[in-house]
């Protein structure tokens, strides 16, 4: 777990809770010195562990480094059920319904290819499964982002968020 000890287990644990957690409330909740506090975050930060301003956290560097999409397909009646499932299987990070083949997507993470395999029979035995497609991913070439969308959209109320200025309306100016 690249040396990760208990309190820096803490640390992400808060962070991930409350992304907003100032310092010192974060060593109060955690009964740690403030500069210990600070010092383990920026530790964390310099080494990569910590994205974003430390709020994102780098799933490889504590030993997540296997990444496969799993599309699932369900009982319809079931679906509830199924996402309610998956939610408690620790290593899928995120579910979406889908349309086209399969009724389900989700993100899944494991340490390594043993783990996988747990985790898609876990995914396998819950009520309403009928099956499921993995695909691995190799290599991370533009992860999540969300920078590109807003920078756009401050570069000027008159971009529609398509890159294209927004259909003129009828206008009011307009003199008889």
């Amino acid at each position: 777990m690249n040396g990760l000890d208990p309190t820096d287990l803490k640390i992400l644990l808060e962070l991930i809770r409350d992304p907003r957690v100032q310092i010192g409330e974060l060593s109060e909740t955690l009964g740690i010195a403030r500069n210990t506090a600070q010092t383990r975050l920026r530790r964390m930060q310099r080494s990569g562990l910590l994205h974003d301003g430390g709020r994102e956290i780098d799933l490889e560097a504590v030993g997540y480094d296997v990444v496969a999409f799993v599309t699932i397909e369900v009982t319809h009646r079931e679906l509830d059920g199924v996402v309610g499932a998956l939610r408690l299987i620790a290593q899928v990070l995120e579910v979406h319904e889908i349309s086209g083949r399969g009724d389900v997507w989700c993100r899944v993470v494991a340490t390594d290819t043993h783990n996988l395999q747990a985790a898609l029979r876990s995914i396998l035995k819950i009520k309403g499964v009928i099956r499921t497609e993995t695909v691995l991913a190799l290599h991370t070439h533009i992860p999540y982002r969300t920078e590109p969308l807003i920078s756009r959209l401050s570069q000027g109320s008159s971009m529609a968020p398509g890159g294209s200025r927004p259909p003129a309306g009828p206008r009011t100016d307009r003199r008889d």
